[in-house]
């Protein structure tokens, strides 16, 4: 009988995605990266998804993130999100969390009750408390290394982080997980050099002390759905 995940499981069987609907996925971070992994995990069969961001979707987010459009802006991002994912699968649990994730608000969150994690967050501290949490739970995790200033996408890798190299943002993490006695964690990274950012918006050239970021609509979401196939994979080959 067909259903909305006939193609998916063609490729995988009913008994996977069967795997797939009783999972529960939290996404740290819906932006760029993040917004891409719900919209793939939801078309996937993922049957409950835990989405945490505190920010709301801005008229810059519109060139790359999936649920950022004119009529979005202004609102929650998770609300956004959660309102995409039972359009797409009506019987998925999505609960929502505007939070922004750090040390001081991660006892929120039990990490026993998640079979994976997915950190697409910016912020170093947050990330390292992320990997922290997962591996106190033994949570599968996979982070997201940089994707901004970036123009090819078809320089991402999924590796260890201790196999990374080029990207600044895998070396920080690598020093600061070793110092924490964490040897493994599995990312997604690009080994293309950043670009430097031709300018600085005119507004925020007079408030902030380092550049924005570049970006486009095409590094974030393949970062995004390269972590996505790697959740489904793990999930369907260890549950």
């Amino acid at each position: 009988m067909e259903n909305r995940f006939s193609r998916t499981e063609i490729l995988i069987g009913k008994e996977n995605m069967e795997k797939l609907k009783n999972a529960r996925v939290a996404v740290f971070g819906v932006g760029g990266v993040g917004g891409y992994v719900v919209e793939a995990l939801a078309r996937s069969g993922v049957g409950t998804l835990d989405l945490i961001d505190d920010d709301k979707v801005s008229l810059t987010n519109i060139n790359r993130q999936i649920i950022a459009t004119t009529s979005t802006v202004g609102k929650y991002k998770v609300d956004v999100a959660k309102d995409r994912v039972l359009d797409i699968n009506p019987e998925a649990t999505v609960n929502i969390y505007k939070t922004f994730y750090l040390p001081e608000t991660a006892e929120q969150f039990d990490f026993s009750q998640y079979d994976y994690v997915v950190d697409a967050i910016d912020t170093v501290t947050g990330k390292l408390q992320l990997v922290e949490q997962a591996e106190k739970s033994r949570t599968a995790i996979i982070s997201s290394m940089g994707a901004g200033n970036k123009m090819n996408p078809a320089a991402f890798e999924v590796d260890d982080i201790s196999r990374t190299s080029v990207c600044p943002l895998a070396k920080v993490m690598r020093r600061e997980l070793k110092k924490r006695g964490i040897q493994n964690l599995k990312v997604v990274y690009s080994k293309e050099k950043a670009l430097i950012p031709q300018e600085i918006a005119e507004e925020n050239a007079k408030h902030i002390k380092r550049q924005i970021p570049g970006s486009n609509a095409f590094v974030p979401s393949v970062a995004g759905l390269i972590i996505a196939g790697e959740v489904i994979k793990d999930i369907t080959k260890k549950l």
